[in-house]
């Protein structure tokens, strides 16, 4: 019996070994592949609300992107890597988008991201690419605290809430001649930061705030605070917060009879301001970090080739979702070419991408500082006129 024992214990260790040996050469052979079709394959996320209040925004973000990946694809292949594009629906949320970014940064051919739209989801899928040393550019997080954490990752091409919430503040008090201000927020750090860097500009150039009201994303109706406002009678109202709501606020302002000129962030840069305000939408104001391409011949070609691909016009962020990818993609051919051809790390593209000084975008040049923030960044003043977008600029203001 104990021979009988001895036996079979003998040959289940050595059938456990022989299947170990195996399971231990199919574990090579995967890696073998994996590591062969890491060496060809390069991806590119964008990161953006592709459903929801955002959406517009967050398409325009995705399309541009596309279009700079599928114009460079025919340029990498030359150097022997396959480039591909993937898109990630982010809904505007910050949980989602930081299990967006836990995904992507699983993939290991994934080498940037472009994105995202809100500062928020911004800021907090953000910690998660710093772990893993993937390089994000966001074409329109304007919120302070996105670039001032040392993040090594992290850069954008728009300028920061505390350039665009002061502009806007001298253009309301010097220009509209506004001294009593009342300002709405929408409780976001998008919109929380830039009422506040608004607020804080206007009361330094001595305008006296008379109304300091938040609202929640979603609202329908603003009948509260409106009649705050009716009551106030204030010289302009500052909105800071997105198209979704600033499109109801404004025309719920209207029919309340709020006459002054109301004024918002680059949040109401949206052609829904003037499908939902309609006739409401005039002497509103709005500062954007992003302007119209067709300024350059370059911005008109963009123009041209993104109708020609998706068959519709471009929207606020559609250039700066190509410049995002085109300054990441410049990043990834440096590292490539410092890498001796080689497939680059993360961390190669990271600090190329960072190191990048003067690119010639289609809507903006781009010269990172040591924090991630665009040198070349500007803010730009527009007026919609009536029921029309965009509106007409009135300036800009450089850094």
């Amino acid at each position: 019996m104990k021979k009988k024992i001895s036996y079979l214990l003998s040959s289940v260790l050595l059938a456990g070994m022989l299947a170990g040996c195996t399971s231990k050469g199919n574990d090579n052979s995967a890696t073998t592949k994996n590591e062969e079709k890491t060496s060809k394959v390069i991806k590119i996320a964008s990161e953006s609300p592709l459903s929801g209040g955002s959406a517009a925004f967050g398409e325009s973000i995705k399309l541009g992107t596309q279009l700079a990946v599928d114009k460079q694809k025919a340029e990498f292949k030359k150097l022997g890597f396959e480039l591909q594009f993937v898109p990630q629906d982010d809904q505007g949320d910050s949980k989602k988008g930081v299990a967006n970014a836990q995904s992507v940064a699983a993939d290991k051919e994934v080498l940037g991201v472009v994105g995202h739209l809100m500062s928020g989801v911004s800021i907090a899928a953000s910690e998660t690419y710093e772990k893993a040393n993937l390089v994000m550019v966001s074409p329109s997080s304007t919120a302070v605290d996105l670039t001032e954490r040392g993040l090594k990752t992290v850069a954008r091409l728009v300028a920061r809430d505390d350039f665009q919430g002061p502009a806007a503040a001298k253009f309301a008090l010097e220009t509209v001649k506004a001294k009593n201000i009342f300002v709405i927020q929408d409780k976001t750090a998008y919109g929380t930061g830039l009422a506040d860097a608004f607020k804080k500009e206007a009361e330094k150039l001595g305008a006296k705030i008379v109304g300091y009201e938040g609202i929640t994303v979603g609202e329908k109706d603003f009948s509260g605070v409106l009649n705050q406002v009716v009551t106030k009678k204030p010289d302009i109202v500052y909105f800071g917060g997105m198209y979704s709501e600033g499109s109801v606020l404004v025309k719920q302002a209207r029919e309340k009879g709020v006459t002054a000129p109301i004024m918002g962030g680059d949040g109401i840069d949206s052609p829904t301001m003037a499908e939902v305000a309609k006739d409401g939408l005039k002497d509103t104001y709005y500062t954007t970090v992003a302007t119209a391409p067709t300024a350059t011949e370059k911005g008109k070609t963009f123009v041209t080739e993104y109708k020609e691909k998706f068959k519709k016009d471009v929207e606020a962020y559609s250039a700066y979702g190509y410049d995002s990818a085109g300054v990441i993609l410049q990043g990834i051919k440096d590292a490539i070419k410092k890498n001796d051809g080689k497939y680059p790390t993360r961390e190669q593209v990271r600090d190329a991408v960072r190191a990048i000084k003067e690119y010639d975008g289609v809507i903006t040049k781009v010269a990172f500082d040591e924090k991630g923030d665009n040198k070349f960044a500007k803010v730009y003043i527009y007026k919609y006129e009536g029921a029309k977008y965009p509106g007409k600029q009135k300036g800009e203001v450089s850094k």
